[in-house]
């Protein structure tokens, strides 16, 4: 066996290492492959991403600003149909948790009547506006418009 002097390792010095886990390439036959990345190609999937999420996030947004709105508008309402009431004719005390019918009267008053549309029959002396119901807070919930 010739001396350790005398072998001349046929691979040249550049082309190994001490450290494979670092090379940016398989070292060996069992490795796993290595592949370039697209780095385009994955700020893209990764923008994609981004885009999904947030227009996801900004549709549930709208919907709560959508709710919101109607509930304000369901406020109003009740705001406007509330003083209607207090301001039209009643010969009666409302009971909480009693429907009631609003109509206006020809000189251009309102009444509250137990009286619904369909028991005046065709031959109502009155445009009927609203069915209420008393609620427990002394504001009135609307339970059909005309």
């Amino acid at each position: 066996m010739p001396e350790d002097k005398d072998f001349q390792n046929p691979i040249s010095r550049e082309k190994i290492t001490d450290m494979p886990s670092l090379l940016p390439y398989a070292h060996a036959v069992g490795s796993a492959i290595i592949r370039p990345m697209d780095q385009g190609r994955t700020r893209g999937e990764a923008m994609q991403a981004m885009y999904e999420q947030t227009d996801t996030q900004l549709t549930q947004i709208k919907r709560q600003v959508e709710l919101l709105i109607t509930q304000a508008q369901e406020i109003h309402d009740r705001i406007r149909i509330s003083e209607s009431i207090y301001l039209a004719e009643c010969r009666f005390r409302p009971n909480i948790s009693q429907r009631y019918h609003l109509y206006a009267k020809p000189d251009g008053g309102k009444l509250l009547s137990l009286i619904s549309p369909e028991e005046w029959g065709p031959r109502s002396p009155f445009r009927f506006e609203a069915t209420v119901k008393l609620l427990a807070d002394h504001t009135w919930e609307i339970i059909s418009m005309a």
